[in-house]
């Protein structure tokens, strides 16, 4: 039985981007993750040892936020690999991360990167 673990709006202040100001500044990232996993005997037993841990996957994507990058794509691609590596029940792993007001020069709500696997 395949299940679906949805997180949504996760928010993390940290300090990504191409330029030094970004790195040195901050800035406010937002992610959304859906993990896809076999969930045979979490539905069958009713104990978290065999569930896939949302406080887990929490960890793991906040442990992937402050480690510094230049490109979103490379912090989406992280938390997948670190999500995969860390819950080997998981057969579909799908990340967007969005920089908040990023700094463009106008008004501008977010940009965002969504990576699959």
């Amino acid at each position: 039985m395949t299940g679906v673990i949805e997180m949504e709006g996760m928010e993390f202040y940290a300090f990504h981007g191409c330029y030094a100001a970004e790195r040195l500044v901050g800035n406010k990232f937002r992610v959304d993750a859906e993990i896809r996993y076999d969930c045979t005997l979490a539905a069958r037993n009713d104990e978290i040892a065999d569930a896939l841990s949302y406080q887990t996957a929490y960890e793991v994507i906040a442990a992937e936020m402050r480690t510094v990058s230049h490109l979103l794509e490379h912090v989406a691609q992280r938390m997948i690999d670190a999500l995969y590596a860390r819950f080997p029940q998981a057969v579909y792993v799908k990340i967007k991360v969005s920089k908040l007001n990023p700094p463009l020069g106008g008004k501008i709500q977010s940009t965002g990167v969504t990576l699959e696997k």
